[in-house]
């Protein structure tokens, strides 16, 4: 049975991603972590019936890992806290899902610095669900058909509170099309003067509880063509997060993307 901690906890998405741990049967529940609802019961919290798991202080991870032991935690939580996670589940030899977005650069180095460091597995994606994986396939084998004789847009559609844009599965998508492509200069949003070069747009839309819609265009004289990828609830992405924490557990030491586990490279 593998053990399994979840931060972010009493959010709409740690929630969902409980739910699927505990209908698994290679997986349990040992440690779910937050900052609000300290010391109650995830199960209560969540509304489902009690779990005897209560919900552990994110301020205090490092102590709260040593206790629980886990051998992998999954991390949907916001950019600032998830490198926190990282680093305190890699000197705890913890293994890693990570499906947090937002990361600088300087982030990702530490994150990665960290993992390598500490000899531990992790697989980092901006987005676990297996739809999306193949939505980028298919935009890499797009943009090798079209080349550069087509103006490529991409538009992406979140809920209100989602607090990074444009989405890390939109980033993702330019730089697939981009790196298929030689390279391309990535223009965010456009005002005022803005005359249409050869480089990818790409366009962020907040509002309602769209919980996540992604249109790539590309555009040429006389036809455009449209692939677009619409998750219709959060499931999608606490189906694959769970997925990948079985997968993890068994892999190599390193740093894997959703790919990897999905066997789609």
């Amino acid at each position: 049975m593998i053990k399994v901690a979840v931060t972010g906890a009493c959010g709409k998405m740690g929630g969902l991603i409980i739910e699927n741990v505990q209908k698994s049967a290679e997986l349990k529940l040992v440690c779910a972590i937050d900052v609000t609802n300290i010391g109650k019961d995830i199960g209560e919290v969540m509304k489902t019936g009690k779990l005897g798991v209560p919900v552990s202080d994110a301020n205090d991870i490092e102590n709260v890992l040593k206790i629980s032991k886990p051998d992998v935690l999954i991390d949907f939580t916001i950019a600032q806290a998830a490198v926190k996670n990282v680093t305190a589940c890699a000197r705890n030899k913890v293994n890693l899902v990570v499906g947090t977005t937002g990361f600088t650069k300087d982030m990702r180095s530490l994150m990665d610095k960290e993992i390598s460091e500490n000899s531990i597995s992790a697989v980092i994606s901006p987005n676990f669900s297996i739809g999306v994986n193949v939505f980028w396939g298919l935009l890499a084998e797009a943009a090798k058909r079209l080349g550069d004789d087509y103006d490529i847009e991409i538009i992406e559609a979140h809920h209100n509170q989602k607090k990074d844009a444009p989405s890390g599965t939109a980033v993702k998508a330019a730089k697939v099309i981009s790196d298929t492509l030689g390279g391309k200069e990535l223009v965010y949003g456009r005002y005022g003067l803005a005359p249409r070069h050869k480089e990818i747009g790409i366009h962020a839309v907040r509002g309602g509880d769209i919980v996540g819609d992604h249109t790539v265009l590309f555009a040429g004289d006389g036809e455009r063509i449209e692939i677009k990828h619409q998750a219709h609830s959060r499931q999608a992405f606490a189906k694959g997060a769970v997925r990948a924490a079985v997968w993890i557990c068994a892999a190599k030491p390193g740093i894997y993307e959703m790919a990897d586990v999905l066997e789609i490279k």
